[in-house]
């Protein structure tokens, strides 16, 4: 760790140089330093350092360097410069490109049409069925505006409507890519912040002109901060045409849309603009899914009942042989036979579960009753050889 004196403190200050004197340094230097006028009662003192504390020898070394605090200032003023115009300038690049995206969009146009007519529909035979147009903050109400049934809202049935009357503004968020981040702008903090840049330059441009000529050898103040001041100065400029550019085009819509700028401000126009996005879609999506559950659950109502319908027919199938062999009516018996066979209505379960409880038996017994089967169909095919050479 390097330890700095208090004449290396001071160097770095006259040459401000912030690679050393960090943000939080310079922080500490601005709160903690005794006033200017302090400040000079104690350089004027001619007394022996090692009589001061630590603290007054501290103050009377930084005392010797001329308008000390404007210094610090205008060295932390650099320091966070690049910082504060990237924080301000990418929202008043999206705010702009907002108000120029909502006042161009032909899609969002027609959305706004349609919701009005469809207002105009559902107040018919009111005093407010025949609307010339509707405050945007209407928008966001839009999704909580729900029907008698309290089942859906009027937005589900924007979205559907949309979806299948007039898909092609379906994507009509695609117009508006920068509402997002604009919902997120404050108008006031941007203000704040330039009137705060013009402020620091300003008293950078003073201590320039005050500090024309070097203290010391290691004075750099000049150099360093003649050219950041320079660039500072435009930047600040550039800010503010960008700002007022801003403004111009949300004045533009605040008249194009007929409602108060000052009552309406840009972040609450964009905020209502990203909700009213964000709600249609999750209608829309909402929707989409309510309809592959309503199918899915058809599908599945379609195959119970012809699940059902098929175990009837079997059942049908099955009674219809068993009262064909209980009358004892021959006909067509063997076309059933074939039938039941071919659809498996013969095997039932029950059978099957018989032929597969019945006790095993012992070979001898096996060898008996196949030989009374043999001679049970060897007495079938004579009998029915005897009948058809009769029949003959």
């Amino acid at each position: 760790m390097v330890l700095v004196t208090l004449t290396d403190v001071k160097k770095f200050i006259l040459q401000c140089d912030t690679s050393v004197l960090s943000d939080n340094v310079l922080e500490q230097l601005i709160t903690y330093l005794p006033p200017p006028d302090q400040l000079k009662r104690l350089s004027e003192l001619n007394c022996d350092p090692e009589e001061l504390t630590e603290a007054e020898h501290f103050a009377v070394t930084l005392a010797e360097i001329k308008r000390l605090l404007p210094r610090l200032k205008s060295m932390r003023f650099r320091l966070h410069h690049a910082e504060t115009v990237q924080d301000i300038k990418p929202d008043i690049v999206a705010a702009t490109a907002a108000c120029e995206e909502v006042k161009q969009s032909k899609k969002f146009a027609q959305m706004l049409e349609l919701i009005l007519l469809l207002g105009n529909v559902m107040n018919s035979g009111s005093r407010n069925g025949q609307a010339f147009g509707f405050e945007i903050s209407f928008l966001p109400k839009l999704s909580s505006t729900k029907d008698i049934e309290n089942k859906t809202t009027l937005l589900h049935y924007i979205a559907d409507t949309v979806e299948h009357k007039f898909s092609d503004l379906l994507n009509f968020a695609d117009d508006l890519p920068h509402i997002d981040r604009a919902a997120r702008v404050s108008t006031d903090i941007i203000q704040k912040t330039l009137r705060q840049m013009e402020v620091n330059v300003r008293n950078l441009e003073t201590d320039l002109n005050n500090n024309k000529t070097p203290q010391s050898d290691n004075d750099l103040f000049s150099k360093v901060m003649g050219s950041f001041v320079v660039e500072a100065r435009q930047q600040c400029a550039l800010l503010q045409n960008m700002f007022q550019n801003m403004e111009a085009l949300y004045s533009d819509l605040a008249e194009y849309y007929v409602f108060d700028k000052q009552k309406y401000t840009l972040n609450e126009f964009f905020t209502d603009l990203k909700m009213f996005k964000d709600d249609f879609y999750q209608a829309h999506k909402q929707n989409v899914l309510a309809r592959e559950a309503e199918e899915k659950s058809r599908r599945a109502r379609e195959a119970r009942e012809k699940d059902e319908m098929d175990r009837a027919l079997r059942a049908e199938r099955k009674r219809a042989l068993v009262d064909m062999t209980k009358d004892g009516n021959q006909e067509g018996v063997m076309d059933s036979l074939l039938e039941a066979l071919q659809t498996g209505s013969a095997f039932n379960r029950d059978q099957r579960r018989k032929r597969q409880q019945r006790p095993r038996v012992d070979a001898g017994d096996r060898r008996a009753q196949l030989n009374r089967s043999r001679s049970r169909t060897g007495l079938v095919s004579r009998e029915l050889s005897a009948e058809l050479i009769g029949s003959a």
